[in-house]
């Protein structure tokens, strides 16, 4: 099966004692002499050319084509996120203030009813900081309402929520805390019963933060504007800021990618069609818009995202103001990353097959803005982003050294890649030295985003599964030095991920071939990829803290 350029790898392994004189290994010189490896290999050879080859050669193309729509796509983002005019240039945004009788004929606006949701589920770490926070915008009080949704079991947590309540109360503030009987719905269904208040029917505009996030107090001044002088816009979503990001490598990898996410795909989606999901926190909604698009759906675990489809195909518009940032939590814990990254990934491809047809049937939106929403937004960053980097580059490209039929061209394997990760790191200038890591480990995590993908697609077993993200508060910046690697507290066989350990076992027998057999370098990457694999699948990566 060896190529005319193994003669090398041979000699250089017989040398150093890996194999016989004769090119074998010394354990199976004797099953050959025997007679019984002849028949068996030929067989191989036969099913491999036959049978493996073309269908890992049909995998490749498929991939190397998914390849290329991730680079126009990464291209057309780039280019719209940095051509684009500053929201405040497109929109009216001027400030607002209280509203004698002659300022009304002057047609001037005053301060509107604001409601203000904050979801939470035993949120012990962090509830303080969301209610105080909300409680501190500057805002007339008599025109806001902050709505504590507590779906939380733990009696003690739900005793303490309603304290803090109580305490904003006395100081003044238009606090309503509210608990269910039951969690059906979980988010969405919080929001969907805060809703029903006959309190809400009194506020025009929904601001909605998650227990972690912080608004800063002017954050209603600086959004609310957008809203109350464009009748046309239906969301202002503001940026993400994080509190942990130097916690540990996972938590700096992720803010690259959510950095790219805010400052490329949400700038880029403002700027063209007016249009991008929103992020479930952080942001403002006109309720009249959430109303006409049929309101808050638990129906996939991306509620957020839901609404904002339903209410582009209402002909809302959106506008994202990247100069707002609200204060959040990374997780820092492995298994509650990736528990996160399963909810997003598997709920954006639900939502796609949900609503696939209802969006091409649709005649309130232009086959334009149907096109961009069905291939760019879903069908490239929802499915295809997250299996190609899987795929082919932990699959096809390890399995390639194996099949020598198969020759994945350079502009594959190199040029497109490099392409690609050229283009996020130039939005990512202070990380740049990371990107290594970057990549490594979100190609781990696209081995779990891809199987999420497909449960999503399939609508298999854990399809509507919810759990929590875990927040530390303030014990996320108890740690003075950043970590890379840390030995979680806890047994081994707990925190253990079988399946990434399995996979990192297959990707060191194929860099062991290449190395031996090979002609090329594919094994340095290999073994880096394995390595990896390693390292987060014996949970050697993030924090432990809990």
């Amino acid at each position: 099966m060896a190529g005319d350029g193994e003669g090398g790898a041979f000699a250089a392994a017989a040398k150093a004692g890996w194999l016989d004189g004769s090119g074998g290994l010394p354990l199976l010189r004797w099953w050959r002499a025997s007679g019984g490896g002849g028949e068996l290999l030929r067989g191989w050879d036969a099913v491999r050319a036959g049978a493996v080859a073309p269908a890992l050669a049909a995998v490749s193309g498929a991939c190397l084509a998914m390849s290329a729509m991730l680079l126009a796509e990464a291209a057309f983002m780039a280019a719209a996120s940095l051509v684009r005019r500053r929201p405040e240039r497109r929109y009216s945004a001027g400030p607002l203030g209280a509203l004698g009788d002659e300022d009304e004929e002057r047609g001037l606006l005053g301060f509107p009813m604001v409601l203000v949701q904050i979801p939470m589920y035993n949120e012990r770490e962090v509830y303080k900081l969301s209610i105080g926070a909300a409680c501190g915008l500057s805002w007339p009080s008599d025109r806001v309402i902050v709505q504590v949704l507590d779906d939380s079991t733990d009696p003690t947590i739900k005793d303490l929520v309603e304290l803090e309540c109580k305490i904003w109360a006395k100081k003044g503030k238009n606090v309503k805390y509210e608990v269910r009987n039951n969690r059906e719905g979980y988010k969405a269904g919080a929001l969907k019963e805060g809703m029903l208040h006959a309190y809400v029917q009194q506020c025009d505009f929904l601001a909605v933060f998650d227990a972690d996030f912080q608004p800063e107090p002017d954050f209603l001044v600086r959004t609310i504007p957008y809203l109350a002088r464009n009748p046309q816009i239906a969301l202002v979503q503001a940026r993400w800021e994080f509190v942990n990001p130097n916690e540990c490598l996972m938590t700096r990898i992720q803010k690259m990618t959510l950095d790219y996410h805010f400052k490329v795909e949400q700038e880029a989606g403002s700027s063209t069609f007016a249009f991008f999901g929103f992020n479930g926190t952080a942001g403002v909604w006109r309720i009249s818009a959430i109303k006409e698009a049929g309101g808050w759906d638990d129906r996939t675990t991306v509620e957020d995202m839901d609404l904002a489809v339903r209410a582009g195909l209402k002909g809302w518009k959106f506008v994202y103001v990247g100069d707002v940032k609200v204060k959040s939590e990374l997780p820092s814990n492995l298994k509650a990353y990736r528990r996160q990254q399963h909810r997003w990934t598997c709920g954006a491809a639900n939502l796609f097959r949900k609503m696939g047809a209802e969006i091409l049937l649709t005649k309130e939106v232009s086959l334009w803005w149907k096109l961009y929403l069905l291939y760019s937004f879903f069908l490239v960053r929802k499915v295809v982003a997250h299996v190609v980097p899987f795929v082919l580059y932990c699959v096809v490209i390890p399995f390639s050294v194996l099949i020598p039929e198969i020759k994945i061209p350079a502009w594959g394997v190199v040029y497109i890649p490099t392409a690609i990760t050229v283009l996020y790191a130039v939005r990512n200038p202070s990380s740049i030295h990371f990107i290594p890591f970057w990549i490594l480990f979100e190609n781990v995590m696209s081995f779990h985003r891809t199987k999420a993908t497909f449960i999503g697609l399939l609508e298999l077993g854990s399809v509507n599964e919810w759990v929590v993200t875990e927040k530390l508060g303030s014990a996320s910046n108890t740690k003075p030095v950043p970590q890379i690697l840390e030995r979680p507290r806890c047994r081994f066989w707990d925190r253990w991920t079988v399946s990434e350990l399995l996979f990192a076992v297959f990707l060191f027998v194929c860099a062991t071939y290449n190395l031996v057999y090979g002609s090329d370098f594919y094994f340095i990457y290999i073994y880096l990829q394995a390595i990896t694999f390693i390292i987060v699948g014996t949970g050697f990566c993030g924090t432990s803290n809990s």
